[in-house]
């Protein structure tokens, strides 16, 4: 289990896993096999689940697909939205998360961990990461957002 930032914007408690990188969309990005073409996974932070609402859909896009950077590798639909999830990276998609198909609430559940989407393997991964957010600055910029919503 990773260990978490934590913070609280009015009544809302929101987690930030230390051990992986992060867009300011709410995707995050763990590297979870290193080498000549990495393996990262891919999954949606504590404050997008809950920005969004329960999730009633995970649909990801099938193993083998390949992506771009901004391509949709996945798409979430809760009750009150339907969001597409752009790749932060270039690679293949290698392993979906099954799970979701029968149990989308993972997300909402364990978004860092049993709610992964997908696995994706890397062909840009050392440019990506060094334009990715680390913990502390995503952490800063997510209660900027949920700060923002509150006004």
């Amino acid at each position: 289990m990773p260990e978490y930032f934590e913070t609280t914007v009015d009544k809302f408690t929101f987690q930030v896993a230390k051990d992986r990188l992060y867009t300011e969309d709410g995707v995050w990005v763990l590297l979870i096999q290193a080498g000549a073409t990495p393996l990262v996974r891919l999954g949606v932070t504590d404050f997008f689940q809950q920005h969004n609402g329960d999730v009633a859909f995970a649909n990801v896009r099938p193993s083998e697909t390949r992506l771009a950077p901004g391509d949709e590798f996945a798409e979430i639909e809760t009750m009150k939205v339907t969001v597409g999830l752009p790749s932060p990276l270039s690679g293949t998609i290698a392993e979906v998360n099954e799970a979701l198909v029968r149990t989308p609430e993972l997300i909402n559940q364990d978004p860092y961990d049993k709610g992964w989407l997908a696995a994706i393997a890397a062909e840009d991964w050392e440019p990506v990461r060094a334009k990715l957010l680390d913990p502390a600055a995503y952490l800063a910029t997510m209660r900027s957002q949920a700060e923002q919503e509150l006004k």
